[in-house]
């Protein structure tokens, strides 16, 4: 059964969609100059050591700190950078440079820039100096809304991040969970840091975690609204909700296939739970598992050629994977009696997934092949993990404080940090893909 309807709280969704546009049309640097293509640190060798910057505040009105502690917060977060206190700066604000001042202090990198304000117009020019090669390494000039000034300082940071690491950033990147609030389940979308919160106005009885398209113009989710479970879509670009497919018992959607068009999902429709694929245009399912047991959260790998999944065909809840026709089954996890909810890292070579420990969940990565299992998480119950596009971070659901919230920390499980508010149970993050539409 299919069908469509309009967003509810249609007054809300304009602003909220000409907000995620802006994003990437009003952010257009008008004047770059990269010096070199050089990557400066490898930041996967095991000899890596955290880089030390300084940082100024930006010369101009007020907004130049606020940029200035933005940038500054986002590459602390990253683990890649150490920073030296501004009351050991001895050299001016102002964008020269000599290297002889910072080398006694051990800093590497010297972060400098200057804010000027036209209007409604936010104009930033930055540059980046090279401490031991004594040279500028990047110059750039950004010019933004004054209500778009976090996005702004955020694009300084994934260039900075991109010139030292030649990685992607993850700093203009959102993260969709569910919130609830007064009994209430919605969708929300935040911004990595868990600034920026809104409302998407999509709401059911209950919700479960949502799933980007690799555009990033989609969501793909699970609600029960009428007492069914449903599988539903949500686009962006055309500001429509869309019921893709509902039935009686539980219907649980998982990714979507890198094009958009095709995604897996679990459902109890023959009996207990099983894995289907659904062809969004032609609006027909597939079935891929025949299991008399439970086979649920699905999650397909980066290249959409493999699955991998939760079955008790063991008896007890393990992950296994999987080609997408059904071939080159393997269980993956060994330890414990209870393991689930699967994501697979952008690369492709580990599974993040929560597993019982000591009566308590905690979220592991671990190798396809079932080796080297690591154990990120302590405190509390932790899971629903998910990796940033980069995957270097991951995003999931902890109790550690009392009520269920959304954090964030890197992949080796350093820098733990709650990104919810505190008057919000949250759980369900899903990290956006890098393209946000």
């Amino acid at each position: 059964m299919t069908g469509r309807q309009d967003w509810k709280n249609q007054d809300r969704v304009p602003r909220f969609l000409i907000i995620c546009l802006l994003i990437n049309v009003l952010l257009i640097p008008f004047f770059v100059r990269d010096v070199s293509a050089r990557v400066y640190i490898d930041i996967s060798s095991p000899g890596f050591r955290e880089i030390p910057v300084a940082i100024y505040e930006f010369i101009g009105p007020s907004e130049g700190r606020r940029i200035a502690d933005i940038v500054r917060d986002d590459l602390q977060f990253s683990g890649v950078f150490s920073f030296v206190d501004r009351d050991a700066y001895i050299e001016t604000p102002l964008p020269v440079f000599d290297s002889r001042n910072w080398l006694p202090l051990g800093v590497e990198l010297v972060l400098k820039g200057s804010v000027t304000i036209d209007s409604d117009e936010v104009v930033v020019s930055v540059y980046l100096f090279d401490v031991v090669e004594s040279r500028k390494i990047l110059q750039k000039k950004y010019s933004a809304r004054k209500r778009f000034v976090r996005i702004l300082a955020h694009s300084i940071s994934d260039d900075i991040y991109k010139r030292v690491t030649g990685e992607d950033g993850v700093f203009r990147t959102k993260i969709a969970f569910i919130g609830e609030r007064n009994k209430r389940e919605n969708t929300y979308l935040m911004d990595w840091d868990g600034k920026r919160l809104r409302n998407t106005g999509i709401t059911g009885e209950h919700l479960l975690r949502p799933h980007w398209s690799a555009d990033g113009a989609k969501l793909l989710y699970s609600a029960v609204r009428g007492k069914q479970w449903g599988v539903f879509m949500l686009d962006f670009r055309k500001r429509k909700e869309r019921l893709l497919f509902r039935s009686q018992g539980i219907n649980i959607a998982g990714d979507f296939f890198p094009g958009g068009t095709t995604f897996v999902f679990s459902s109890s429709i023959k009996g207990t739970p099983d894995l289907y694929l659904f062809d969004i245009n032609r609006k027909k399912r597939k079935r891929l598992t025949r299991w008399l047991g439970i086979e649920i959260s699905p999650s397909l790998s980066p290249d959409g050629g493999k699955i991998a999944f939760v079955s008790d065909r063991a008896g007890t809840p393990q992950l296994y994977i999987m080609d997408i026709d059904g071939r080159n089954l393997r269980r993956v996890t060994h330890e414990g009696n209870y393991n689930t909810a699967p994501v697979w890292s952008p690369r492709g070579d580990r599974i993040a997934y929560s597993g019982r420990i000591n009566g308590k969940i905690q979220i592991f990565t671990v190798k396809l092949d079932g080796a080297d299992a690591l154990q990120l998480t302590e405190r509390g119950n932790n899971e629903e993990p998910s990796f940033s596009p980069n995957g270097r971070f991951i995003a999931f659901t902890s109790d550690r404080d009392g009520k269920k919230a959304v954090y964030i920390m890197r992949a080796n499980g350093e820098g733990k940090k709650r990104v919810t508010p505190k008057d919000m149970r949250a759980f369900g993050p899903s990290w956006s893909p890098n393209k946000i539409f």
